[in-house]
């Protein structure tokens, strides 16, 4: 089934323009807001409760009091963190009750409290994915010595340390299920070169390598997205290919390429893996790789990566429009198009009847949390730092973690 949604004609060449005038007059506002702080001598952190303010830091439980409508609520607390724009978008995670930060050092804070749990110097690599499963963090050794790591998150504590052998150079853990880390690393040869790369799983219990599969030549090792499903692991990369593995064999199902490089995260749903593909979205059935539905959004505009949430997926556009969408047959349920006054958002989590986006790269960005049933926007919070750096938003119960910059802020998921 093939799904086309087209404007009334014009209306993206208008909507472009709009977009594309408001940008040239947002990076000339940032560039006014930073020579302000220089003159002025102040920092961002400075002025960090402009964005709603600082909680104190206590426990408060999960009574939390509703703001007004069309109010953000204040942050239950704020902590510094070693993150910066240019993490991926798992570079933030929750842990049980533990909150975590990809950077240096690395940090565990309690997610109630925001009091450090524990810190690790020289454990993490700045932005790199906090990959999650069977109780386990994995990170890449920050040594670039071959090793994989494998920590207890909610004590920091190094439960293995794996090298694979010996054979393979700069190991990235790509996912995670309660069996095994899957890792892509370069293959080392005699002359320390590494022109070919593989993929491997890693037992989460001992650390020892279970199989390993060399990659098609040509694959990239970077710009992988991925995520696990049963005993399928899918993944993307920069050369344009999602494919799809047995995770117990490591045996190549199918492998298809696509029409861009997919630099935003995929989905697995019910059955099917649905990526973004330029203005398309497309829906693979996740065992044969035969193309289900694909979705197409406005002729100069591009689909960010999506997320399902609650049954239902979630999509921005780079024209600001925000989409919910049947994941089972790519019927469009809702499309708001009045947004162009807000960033669009990358990243989403829900709780209840509300969904919450972290923005990319804009003055205006921030939290931005939407009534889940129609698209409509109720507010937005930020921390009032004058920076444009990304945002990341993770949910865990009744809270909110928002990562910006170098601050972590928690709010009341109301």
């Amino acid at each position: 089934m093939r799904t086309q949604e087209a404007d009334p004609a014009g209306a993206g060449d208008v909507r472009g323009a709009a977009v594309a005038r408001r940008r040239l007059l947002g990076a000339a506002g940032a560039g006014l807001v930073l020579a302000a702080a220089a003159l002025t001598g102040c920092s961002p952190e400075a002025d960090a409760d402009a964005g709603g303010g600082s909680g104190s830091g206590e426990p408060s439980g999960d009574s939390f009091t509703t703001p007004a409508p069309g109010t953000a609520p204040r942050p239950l607390w704020q902590a510094p963190a070693a993150a910066g724009a240019l993490g991926s978008l798992d570079t933030l995670a929750v842990a049980g009750d533990v909150v975590l930060v990809s950077g240096e050092p690395l940090v565990g804070r309690d997610l109630a409290t925001g009091k450090e749990l524990w810190s690790r110097p020289r454990t993490a690599v700045p932005g790199a994915r906090m990959i999650l499963g069977g109780g386990r963090l994995y990170l890449a050794s920050t040594a670039y010595d071959g090793d994989v790591v494998a920590l207890d998150p909610a004590t920091g504590e190094e439960v293995w340390r794996s090298r694979l052998g010996g054979r393979y150079a700069q190991p990235r853990p790509v996912g995670a299920d309660g069996e095994r880390v899957y890792v892509v690393a370069g293959i080392l040869e005699k002359d320390f070169s590494s022109s070919r790369n593989v993929i491997a799983a890693i037992d989460t219990r001992t650390g020892k390598a279970v199989w390993s599969e060399r990659r098609d030549a040509g694959t990239e090792e970077y710009g992988i997205h991925s995520a696990v499903s049963g005993r399928r692991l899918v993944y993307t990369d920069s050369r344009e290919n999602v494919t799809v593995r047995d995770t117990m064999s490591g045996r190549q199902l199918w492998t298809k390429k696509i029409g861009r490089s997919s630099l935003d995260r995929l989905v697995v749903h019910d059955g099917l893996v649905i990526v973004p593909d330029g203005r398309t979205l497309r829906a693979f059935a996740l065992e044969s790789g035969a193309e289900r539905w694909s979705l197409a959004t406005d002729e100069f505009s591009s689909f960010n990566g999506p997320a399902v949430l609650d049954g239902v997926l979630y999509v921005s556009d780079s024209t600001r429009s925000l989409w919910a969408v049947d994941p089972a047959s790519g019927r469009r349920l809702w499309r708001n198009e009045a947004l162009l006054d807000s960033a669009y958002p990358v990243q989403f989590a829900k709780v209840g009847n509300t969904l919450y986006g972290a923005t990319r790269f804009d003055e205006d960005g921030g939290v931005h949390a939407y009534d889940a049933r129609d698209g409509k926007l109720r507010w937005t919070w930020n921390d009032g730092s004058g920076s444009v750096e990304q945002w990341y938003v993770v949910s865990s119960g009744r809270r909110l973690a928002a990562l910006h910059a170098r601050k972590l802020s928690v709010l009341p998921a109301v």
